[in-house]
């Protein structure tokens, strides 16, 4: 098969993971798989409790197809059955559960969506509703040591028993796949590690917990949700992906490119001190769209970006020029009287078709196209001159 040397593929795993329990016996794990030319069985397990899949979901997607790309099988659970129980993970309450029906739907978007990131013939997907015959393994003082259910118990909140059975079916999951290594948020790390345990129970060598960060999403601060608003669907199209991630805020969208693109940290590094952060966050966007999408898409998106949104870029100091309308005959003469840059005919006629001319935040690529009948236009020429030109009769 061909696998990369077990250090090399463990440096691109390491590229953005929160804590891996633990690195040696992941290490251990590549090394055997590396000996014996056999794929290692990783695992992600996905709860649809709703039918879109986010930015937030990708982040374990980008990791799981990093371990594709090195040559490794992913095994993706779609939790049917877990989802009509509901995650208590990080919950103060309890989560309203869903119906079969409801919970289908979702599925079948799912397995839809993932494919844009995943390779399809390198991923087996399963449904968990297929096994879950549960030992008595966990007690209710384990099981009270989860952060959450101590929190809920003290302040006496309810808690239920399917939220109880809940980490003790995603374990289950593990026993039933043989995962070599489970990945999740930091967020899941008791129903991972309880994975673990399970394993161990079954006679199976435990997995590897490998965690990942959580994705804030487009209000900076809180967890990327669909039930919040703040989020960037795979589903959107390829100009709402692009215009939400530009409006991601400076700081954050550097988080974004260590999660969600294979820039290495050297060259985000580069990024981060070798120029403008408008500059990086465009490439940002860029890149994800041809990431879910295609370069076609991307390009397009970021036309349509530069189109939209030229004019509330426009410098409030930028030159002013007073012009006759009678002594301009079409928008050659109008570039040739204004630009320091262009100096003949052909040159305006060819940055014109080239889309670089751009009138009160319109784009213009027709050379006979009349000039705008306002006295006053906001005019980019190229990508670095800028003039207010006022018209009089």
């Amino acid at each position: 098969m061909g696998f990369l040397k077990p250090e090399e593929q463990l440096d691109k795993i390491l590229k953005g993971t929160e804590e891996i329990i633990s690195e040696s016996e992941l290490l251990e794990k590549l090394r055997s798989s590396y000996n014996l030319d056999s794929p290692l069985r990783i695992k992600a397990g996905f709860d649809p409790t709703a039918p879109d899949i986010h930015l937030g979901h990708c982040v374990l997607l980008k990791k799981l197809r990093d371990f594709q790309d090195l040559g490794h099988t992913v095994v993706l659970i779609i939790g049917d059955f877990t989802a009509m129980i509901g995650d208590p993970s990080g919950r103060s309450d309890t989560r309203p559960p869903l119906s079969k029906k409801q919970v289908l739907v979702n599925s079948r978007t799912y397995e839809d969506q993932v494919f844009r990131i995943l390779d399809r013939f390198k991923t087996e997907v399963v449904f968990n509703s297929t096994w879950l015959k549960l030992s008595s393994l966990e007690n209710v003082a384990r099981m009270l040591e989860r952060d959450d259910f101590e929190k809920r118990y003290k302040s006496g909140e309810p808690i239920t028993l399917k939220e109880f059975l809940y980490p003790l079916i995603q374990a289950y999951d593990s026993v039933s796949v043989k995962s070599d290594v489970e990945l999740g948020g930091t967020d899941q790390k008791f129903n991972l590690l309880l994975g673990r345990d399970m394993q161990r129970h079954h006679s199976q060598v435990p997995q590897v917990v490998l965690l990942m960060p959580l994705l804030e999403g487009l209000d900076g601060g809180r967890k990327m949700s669909k039930s919040l608003g703040n989020y960037i669907a795979v589903e959107d199209t390829p100009e709402d992906i692009y215009g939400k991630v530009m409006s991601v805020s400076d700081v954050l969208m550097w988080k974004y490119y260590e999660l969600l693109t294979d820039y290495d940290m050297e060259k985000i590094n580069k990024l981060k001190t070798g120029g403008h952060p408008m500059d990086a966050k465009k490439t940002l966007a860029f890149e994800l769209v041809e990431w879910i999408y295609d370069d076609k898409a991307a390009l397009s998106a970021s036309d349509n970006f530069d189109v939209k949104f030229s004019r509330r870029d426009f410098p409030e100091d930028a030159p002013e020029i007073a012009l006759n309308r009678k002594d301009i005959t079409g928008l050659t003469d109008l570039i040739l009287r204004t630009s320091k840059r262009i100096r003949t005919r052909s040159d305006a006629k060819r940055l014109i078709q080239q889309g670089g001319l751009t009138i009160n935040g319109d784009k213009i690529t027709d050379i006979d196209a009349g000039v705008p009948l306002e006295d006053e236009l906001e005019l980019k020429i190229g990508k670095r001159e800028f003039f207010k030109v006022l018209l009089s009769e």
